[in-house]
């Protein structure tokens, strides 16, 4: 660690990183507890019809994001599993350098709990548990994706409107 700093953050009044590990925490938590309760209810393909433009589905994603190489040999497991630990890696360096600015770590927080979510899933399972699926009627599907997939969503989000705050804050 550099010096003067701590898990808790530096004497320069950083916050910290542990409460942005226990936010990631949470969402991998959350993460994981649902997917265990998806596993446990539905057996792969089966869904309920929540609301007209919403089902909860049991789907298994082998490859990334909108199904990304999902229909590769195998090796993409590896490839992403590689891809989520060299994530996480850098996102615990930005965290600890970077503890006091709170949209920052936030939006990183909730980074990191999805990628370990889905680093998970891929590890023990060799794919990736989606649940919520929104469509148009009956002719129009999103992905079906996660609560790791809602927090990455929100954390790039943050991410973006952190940036746009700072690019306006230095004119």
């Amino acid at each position: 660690m550099a010096r003067g700093t701590t898990l808790m953050g530096s004497g320069s009044g950083q916050q910290g990183v542990l409460p942005w590990l226990g936010l990631a925490l949470i969402v991998l938590i959350a993460d994981q507890f649902t997917k265990v309760l998806i596993v446990g209810y539905y057996q792969f393909g089966a869904s309920t019809t929540v609301t007209s433009f919403f089902n909860i589905v049991r789907a298994h994603n082998t490859g990334a994001a909108f199904s990304f190489l999902a229909a590769a040999s195998g090796w993409q497991r590896w490839l992403f599993a590689g891809i989520a630990v060299a994530a996480v890696l850098f996102i615990l360096y930005l965290l600890r350098t970077h503890a006091g600015q709170r949209l920052f770590s936030f939006s990183l927080a909730c980074i990191l709990g999805g990628a370990v979510g889905n680093l998970v899933d891929r590890l023990l399972r060799g794919y990736v548990v989606d649940f919520l699926q929104f469509h148009w009627h009956e002719s129009w599907y999103f992905p079906a994706f996660n609560v790791a997939d809602t927090a990455i969503t929100i954390g790039a989000a943050g991410l973006i409107l952190d940036e746009l705050m700072r690019v306006r804050r230095s004119r």
